[in-house]
């Protein structure tokens, strides 16, 4: 425990004075251990040599941001490293994305066809759920469009769940007779 006080009081030299001793004492304490804990995570000895050397020059740049209190030296210089092994985990991710991946392409444009079809099926079926009756139209309604389950649409309208059950089911029925009598719809 004393130790680690030790360090933290180097740290708040460094940042009060600029103290360059406390700041060569630190580096030669922490930038071995850093690298170490780095390559443990799996970065290869030159980008664990780097990111420590990273992380020292922040703690000499911004030993000011260290807060004794809070945490102590090594804890806050472990969370620098870690945060910039992970930063440069990200850039290269971001780098080694090939512009030609399918997940990157723009979604193409579709086909009008389709879309006109896709248009009229949804006319087709807006007239029939016109048609059913008002009670049957509204459980549809909650269950198909606002997605409530049958034990929802139940508790919520006083209904018995058969009751819910039964007006979907005739529901269905009815917009089946209704889309098949349209001589609009293609019906296979």
């Amino acid at each position: 425990m004393a130790h680690a006080q030790y360090l933290s009081g180097l740290i708040v030299k460094v940042a009060a004075e600029r103290d360059k001793a406390a700041f060569v004492e630190l580096f030669d304490h922490f930038a071995p251990r850093l690298k170490g804990y780095l390559m443990k995570q799996g970065a290869d000895e030159a980008t664990a040599e780097e990111v420590a050397q990273d992380v020292m020059v922040t703690l000499w740049r911004k030993a000011a941001l260290f807060d004794p209190t809070k945490s102590s030296a090594s804890t806050w210089l472990y969370r620098v490293a870690r945060n910039r092994r992970i930063d440069r985990l990200r850039r290269r991710k971001a780098a080694d994305l090939n512009p030609e991946e399918p997940a990157l392409q723009p979604t193409p444009l579709p086909d009008i066809a389709d879309e006109m079809d896709a248009r009229l099926r949804e006319e087709r079926v807006r007239s029939a759920l016109a048609q059913l009756p008002e009670e049957q139209r509204e459980v549809v309604r909650l269950a198909f469009f606002i997605g409530q389950s049958h034990s929802e649409i139940a508790e919520a309208s006083g209904l018995p769940l058969g009751t819910v059950k039964s007006r979907i089911r005739l529901a269905f029925g009815r917009l089946r007779q209704i889309i098949e009598a349209d001589e609009a719809v293609d019906v296979d």
